[in-house]
């Protein structure tokens, strides 16, 4: 169908920490398609693919600089591998450095910084999802252009052991996971009338056969979060609301702190999300430009492929023929 005034297509990012890196893949087999959203909406990792998108826009160059950014967040080491032992000195206040410092000077980096509002955003809409656990419900940034856009992403990415939970007046915000890791229900309440959902799934995660406190806490966590996107789902069904999910996955999964495989979880969530395309999983009901629109598309796309092509041969003296 083709978009009208009155539709509203939200693209949806899930959290899942390194595996966001997935999205960025994704998403650029979606501009390719001619399909880009009207509003943004992310919980986590989601969250901050989606401000930076807000920030820089919808388009080829943007998509390249998110990709430099996550290979920047690799050499940063934005969650150390080792959750546990954090875990462990931050319980006996032993801890010598604030992991969270590393993510806020690296979102800053990216030129979300302070005084950037979400109504100073240039791109897509975007809300972001927190939790806050004082009201037990989600806090929502972005609906209020004067929000700041650092602190909703801070916000809806403080994860513990990494990310110590914010006090903000008197909410007590932490990781949006915690309430809505696939946000389609926060899509909805912000007009969506139609979502593209890029899920990035923890099931493959789960040893059956294993027992003990690790592989318990990691079931327990999968099990809220699966009946949480079940919920979800069926909200925007009754609704009406058509709602296109994308499981974007690796096998073997990749831990949430292993940013070391960027390139192939860039490359692989581009091609699952051409293979949904090719099967019809999002174009047989998503918006579809007109034949103008589409020629435009190509015609960008075609002149960033051949910008990016002549510089990959700028060394070696080549030139393209246009």
């Amino acid at each position: 169908m083709k978009k009208g005034p009155s539709t509203k297509l939200a693209f949806v990012l899930a959290g899942g920490g390194a595996r966001g890196a997935l999205q960025v893949g994704a998403l650029r087999a979606l501009l390719e398609a001619g399909i880009r959203p009207d509003l943004l909406v992310g919980t986590s990792i989601g969250a901050i693919n989606s401000a930076f998108l807000g920030l820089h826009g919808f388009t080829p160059e943007a998509l390249d600089l998110l990709e430099a950014a996550w290979f920047t967040a690799a050499k940063a080491e934005l969650l150390p591998p080792n959750p546990a032992w954090i875990a462990m000195r931050v319980v006996f206040n032993r801890i010598r450095f604030r992991p969270d410092h590393r993510l806020r000077d690296f979102v800053i980096e990216q030129g979300l910084t302070a005084d950037i509002h979400f109504g100073d955003l240039p791109g897509p809409p975007v809300i972001l999802i927190s939790a806050d656990l004082n009201r037990a419900q989600p806090a929502f940034y972005g609906a209020d252009p004067q929000q700041s856009v650092l602190d909703g992403v801070l916000a809806s990415t403080a994860l513990p052991p990494w990310v110590h939970p914010l006090e903000e007046g008197d909410r007590f915000l932490m990781d949006g996971g915690v309430i809505s890791n696939l946000p389609i229900e926060p899509a909805i309440l912000h007009d969506a009338t139609e979502v593209i959902a890029l899920d990035l799934p923890t099931r493959g995660e789960m040893d059956l056969e294993a027992h003990g406190f690790g592989p318990f806490w990691t079931k327990l966590l999968t099990t809220i979060g699966e009946r949480q996107i079940y919920l979800e789902m069926e909200l925007a069904r009754v609704k009406g609301i058509p709602v296109h999910l994308v499981e974007l996955t690796t096998r073997p999964p990749v831990p949430i702190w292993d940013f070391s495989q960027t390139q192939i979880l860039i490359d692989t969530g581009y091609q699952q999300m051409k293979s949904a395309l090719e099967a019809g999983i999002i174009s047989s009901s998503s918006p579809s430009p007109n034949w103008l629109e589409r020629l435009r598309n190509w015609m960008l796309f075609r002149r960033h492929e051949i910008r990016t092509e002549e510089r990959k041969n700028l060394k070696a003296g080549k030139r393209i023929r246009t």
